[in-house]
């Protein structure tokens, strides 16, 4: 199958942010304003209502693509040096970040038919804004593009730090059987690894293996062998039912291992590929954490509802962040289960989630940071007049924020969670200095459970 790029008009158009100046902007700062999007772009975003709440598509859509390198004016200002303040770059790990492999290369990467094809109009549009996001032009090697801005933006925003990239495994069926047919995309752990191994001091990577298949433990194996830090899965898209008994030998090598599942928690409208939100309910993963398998649920499990399943299968539909804090509760599971704050900042979790988990401050010790980058590049997924209004942000760092966010959307991302706070409570140092909660290198000792 050719899962690249070519045949397919992908262009994110990164300088023309949609016509209102011709991609310049003006030097000081200013709120932004609604601007005019050709028909083609509103299209798009009006089809991506399913992954942008809508209360969110009044706001910009396009990413302008600036210099990843802020200007002296926001670079100085007290909003950025507070958010960077007592934090050891050395222990900081941006514990989610996708790795991006388009096809028609050596990699072995690619994106599926679903999301290439402008015929399936809502994933199609996600793949253009996604591409915006993380700029890159049209007629470039995406995967190329793709990481060097992922590259510029993490050098300019928090030096010595590192980021753990995602590899994305393809959705495998009972059998063991691959199944690209029904793959969002696919990102095999040699690419992650490889694209580390040409930057040691900058990327670590996270390993994905479907349970399902055959070689499972195997792959798990070399993985850990090769670096890799966690396990990445998204159980909605990947079609895994992290419930499952067919999930046990795999439970069983991970807790050998003593490295992290990083899995994501709640419903999910990113990627589709099996599209199964029943998958992403966090009570599903006591079969992990009864196998004493070390668990980061990803967003905190903080968007949409899940069957109670404590109550039994057919039990009441309770708010997943809900399911998560009862996790988060039990003594038994203290050491061994912690949550990742990616995505918390976007509109459709704020009000429901964001305030929740400020406040939870016992939590922050077993709180990850991760930026789940690009999605901090699409701008209509975050109202920060709403959270102002809200009492999350001070209304006059709305506007510095916007800018950093044309800038840099790692930079964005990160002095947005450092900025926000309610009733007193924020995301202190110990939330972003992560590296403590991941696997050791090869060779090294590996973490105790307290």
């Amino acid at each position: 199958m050719n899962s690249g790029l070519r045949g397919c008009d992908v262009s994110s158009e990164p300088h023309d942010p949609g016509g209102d100046d011709g991609g310049g902007r003006a030097s000081g700062p200013r709120h932004r304003t609604f601007r005019r999007i050709p028909r083609r772009r509103l299209l798009a975003g009006l089809a991506t209502a399913a992954l942008v709440p809508t209360n969110a598509l009044a706001l910009r859509f396009f990413n302008p693509c600036l210099d990843a390198v802020l200007p002296e004016r926001l670079a100085s200002h007290e909003i950025v040096t507070r958010a960077l303040d007592g934090l050891d770059p050395a222990k900081v790990i941006d514990a989610h970040v996708h790795l991006l492999g388009a096809g028609g290369g050596p990699n072995g990467a690619w994106i599926g038919e679903q999301m290439r094809r402008p015929i399936n109009l809502l994933q199609y549009a996600r793949y253009r804004f996604f591409l915006n996001a993380s700029c890159v032009p049209s007629g470039t090697d995406a995967s190329r593009a793709y990481l060097d801005r992922l590259l510029a933006c993490h050098r300019a925003t928090l030096p010595g730090s590192r980021l753990m990239l995602l590899a994305f495994d393809q959705v495998h069926d009972t059998g063991g059987r691959a199944r690209p047919e029904t793959s969002a995309f696919y990102v095999p752990d040699a690419y992650a690894r490889a694209v580390v191994a040409r930057h040691p001091d900058e990327l670590e990577w996270a390993a994905s293996v479907h349970p399902y298949r055959t070689d499972a433990v195997d792959a798990l194996d070399a993985a850990v062998a090769g670096g890799a830090l966690a396990v990445k899965w998204l159980p909605n898209a990947m079609g895994i039912d992290p419930a499952s008994p067919r999930c046990d030998a795999f439970y069983e090598a991970l807790a050998r291992h003593r490295i992290p599942l990083l899995t994501h928690g709640g419903r999910e409208r990113a990627v589709a590929g099996v599209g199964d939100d029943a998958l992403g309910n966090p009570l599903k993963l006591r079969r992990a954490l009864d196998h004493g398998v070390r668990v980061i649920i990803a967003h905190c499990a903080s968007f949409g509802p899940g069957v109670d399943l404590d109550v039994g299968p057919h039990g009441p539909q309770v708010p997943n962040i809900d399911l998560f804090a009862r996790l988060m509760d039990e003594p038994r599971y203290e050491h061994i289960l912690m949550g990742d704050i990616s995505a918390l900042m976007q509109s459709n979790r704020t009000a429901g989630a964001l305030g929740k988990v400020l406040e939870r401050t016992d939590w922050h010790d077993r709180l990850l940071n991760g930026s789940d980058y690009p999605l901090p590049g699409v701008t209509a997924l975050f109202d920060l007049d709403d959270m102002a209004q809200h009492g999350f942000l001070p209304k006059d760092a709305v506007p510095v924020l916007e800018d950093i966010q044309d800038h840099n959307p790692l930079m964005f991302d990160f002095v947005l969670k450092r900025t926000v706070s309610r009733n007193g409570a924020h995301f202190g140092p110990q939330v972003f200095e992560t590296a403590r909660h991941l696997a050791p290198r090869p060779g090294q000792n590996p973490p105790t459970a307290d």
